[in-house]
């Protein structure tokens, strides 16, 4: 699938939610259990240094999203952090890809020094296969540190890369 990526309008707001409250809803990869609606998803989307919106080049239809905001303040804030979701039917298809390749870029134009994730979940091979591909270096593995949807804990493998 061609994707192309642009930042976040408010006319995004139920596509985005959507998208969202599908990755918490899996409960596999984000640390949050609240599900958004638009009003707190407007607020939430808005906050961040930069909402990116994946759109299918086809059909123009949104299919993912990443936000981009500081991991830290002060003396680490040159140190940013990234989530990343795609619609379920969308997932497969690059999308993830593009999104984190975007975000790379955005974040060297917002005067980021490092992109770091906190928690990559082990068994999220995907994003991990993909981290590796793109030049991120793993921090080591927290033992049990995600509690996925049905109350088991998961490993967790932080990363950054450098910008």
């Amino acid at each position: 699938m061609e994707i192309t990526i642009r930042k976040f309008k408010k006319s995004d707001i139920k596509d985005a939610v959507l998208i969202w409250n599908q990755v918490v809803e899996d409960g596999t990869a984000f640390p949050q259990t609240e599900l958004l609606n638009e009003e707190t998803g407007l607020a939430f989307f808005e906050e961040q240094s930069f909402t990116g919106i994946a759109c299918s080049a086809c059909s123009g239809e949104p299919v993912g999203l990443y936000i981009l905001h500081p991991n830290n303040v002060g003396r680490c804030g040159h140190i940013c952090n990234a989530s990343y979701a795609v619609r379920r039917d969308a997932r497969g298809q690059h999308a993830g890809e593009a999104l984190v390749r975007h975000c790379l870029s955005m974040a060297k134009e917002l005067g980021f020094r490092i992109l770091q994730f906190n928690a990559v979940v082990r068994s999220n091979t995907a994003a991990l296969a993909l981290y590796k591909k793109l030049g991120f270096t793993q921090l080591g593995i927290i033992p049990g540190g995600f509690r996925l949807k049905d109350g088991s804990y998961e490993d967790i493998i932080p990363h950054y890369h450098l910008l």
